[in-house]
């Protein structure tokens, strides 16, 4: 029997929060990162691990009238709710797909760009899947993603994590740290076999009416699967002491929401 996978059950878990007004820097980062793409009419797009599509409807729009998207997750719940939302923004032009991100059901070459919003840093072997990517891109074909620096989330981040050591979970593994440094960001690429290689950081950050709010975050993102953890009757202690220690960090205008972003970009070598 093959044993659950983490991730997916994580995604799943989280879906029906994932699209709350407190985690809005997700659209953001697919606005921009669409505009960093600057994709052409007629162009075709693989969006990987496209979560609720945010990726996708930008992407779809930029390419009509004859361009196409194909976006795949490995949660059928969220594609669910992408699903919900492409009908909502009344487009066609977007396929949808339960795909391992690392055994693409997709031709080589088949691809203008292949597209990313904070989903690489999940999969157990980054390089392998990369080069499964610049497989089905064409020959100059680009890719563009998107990770978190070092800085995001910080300090909220931090001391939501001191909380659960205290709790005694197990802390240690951040999967999105793995792809937080430009340098090795460009390593990775070039020994996937990527070149043209640039990289920027964007500060995608806003102010929370407070610690509420943050609360909202943690039950709908990654930090779930930690929160997770906790036994049940730990929870509303836990949250208390979390919260109270959040409220010294408030200004007059809230809590900041560090979202410093990664937004990387390469091509496959032209042939």
């Amino acid at each position: 029997m093959t044993a659950p996978n983490p991730v997916k059950a994580l995604f799943d878990g989280v879906a029906e929060r994932y699209d709350n007004p407190h985690m809005r820097y997700f659209p953001a980062a697919a606005a921009r990162l669409v505009q960093h793409l600057a994709p052409r009419p007629g162009d075709r797009i693989l969006d990987v691990a496209t979560g609720t599509g945010h990726v996708a409807l930008a992407a779809a729009r930029a390419v009509q009238p004859d361009g196409c998207v194909q976006a795949i997750d490995l949660s059928p719940r969220m594609l669910d709710r992408a699903f919900i939302n492409l009908q909502r923004a009344g487009l066609s032009n977007v396929d949808l797909h339960e795909m391992d991100a690392a055994q693409l059901a997709f031709a080589g070459g088949a691809f203008d760009a292949l597209t990313c919003s904070f989903g690489l840093f999940f999969l157990p072997d980054m390089r392998t899947a990369l080069r499964e990517w610049r497989r089905v891109l064409r020959p100059g074909g680009r890719l563009l993603l998107t990770s978190f620096t070092h800085n995001a989330f910080m300090p909220l981040a931090a001391r939501f994590l001191d909380r659960l050591a205290a709790f005694g979970v197990d802390t240690h593994e951040e999967r999105w740290r793995r792809l937080a440094e430009p340098a090795e960001c460009e390593d990775l690429l070039q020994t996937a076999g990527f070149t043209d290689v640039q990289i920027t950081t964007e500060q995608l950050g806003f102010h929370l009416d407070g610690p509420e709010e943050w609360w909202a975050i943690v039950q709908s993102s990654g930090y779930r699967g930690l929160l997770d953890a906790l036994d049940e009757d730990a929870r509303t202690p836990f949250r208390e002491q979390h919260q109270a220690e959040l409220r010294v960090l408030e200004t007059d205008q809230g809590l900041w929401l560090n979202v410093e972003t990664l937004f990387i970009a390469a091509r496959r070598p032209a042939d």
